[in-house]
């Protein structure tokens, strides 16, 4: 049984951190890419970063480039966005995504606030 669960939201103050983990099972995760999306309150799910199976080639959205970093450990089958200068833009649920070829998972969320 695939599961991608989502950990470390929470509630925190305009330029804080946060670090988001996403453990995964039931799939060969180091053959998997993984991204990390979000969705605000009547926006849609938009992509925050992305890592290769590799753990190379990171990418970023503009709005978040210089102030979040993706990474993984593939030998604990774990994925990471760590979360700085937090704005309260920032605000989402934040969705860990697993893709290989046509095989994509989804977690089921966590919840980032951002207060001002």
């Amino acid at each position: 049984q695939v599961q991608l669960v989502e950990s470390g939201g929470g509630l925190v103050q305009s330029g804080g951190s946060l670090r988001l983990s996403c453990a995964a099972s039931g799939f060969t995760f180091s053959t998997y890419a993984m991204s990390w999306y979000r969705q605000a309150p009547g926006k849609e799910r938009e992509l925050v970063a992305h890592i290769s199976s590799a753990g190379g080639s990171p990418n970023y959205a503009d709005s978040v480039k210089g102030r979040f970093t993706i990474s993984r450990d593939n030998a604990k089958n774990m994925l990471y966005l760590q979360m700085n200068s937090l704005k309260p833009e920032d605000t989402a649920v934040y969705y860990c995504y697993a893709q290989l070829r046509n095989m994509r998972f989804w977690g089921q969320g966590t919840q980032v606030t951002v207060s001002s």
